[in-house]
């Protein structure tokens, strides 16, 4: 996709500018998330990555650089901050203790 068609798909979402799309797409070409083609006077643009390839790299990331890589670290944060709630601390336990029991399954 050209850097327009990207820009009208997201106008949605992001109130972005173009030189702002284009900011954000260099650094995503620079961490090898995208792909550009310069091969033309257009430049287009296609994924390298998957979304969920993406989420799990910058997530992992992110809890590296600011958490130690400690996703108790996170969380107790996220709980100090008021930003997590009874009931998603309730659903994090549920599927921990389902992640328990498909490890004693196999």
């Amino acid at each position: 996709m050209t850097s327009n068609e990207i820009l009208d798909g997201v106008k949605d979402k992001y109130s972005w500018k173009l030189a702002g799309l284009m900011a954000f797409l260099a650094r995503m070409v620079d961490k090898g998330y995208v792909y550009c083609d310069r091969s033309t006077r257009t430049n287009y643009y296609s994924a390298v990555v998957s979304q969920d390839q993406y989420k799990t790299n910058e997530s992992e990331s992110f809890l590296e650089k600011l958490f130690d890589n400690s996703a108790t670290k996170l969380i107790a944060h996220l709980y100090k901050g008021k930003k997590i709630s009874q009931k998603e601390i309730n659903e994090l336990r549920d599927y921990i203790d389902s992640l328990e029991r498909e490890g004693k399954e196999k």
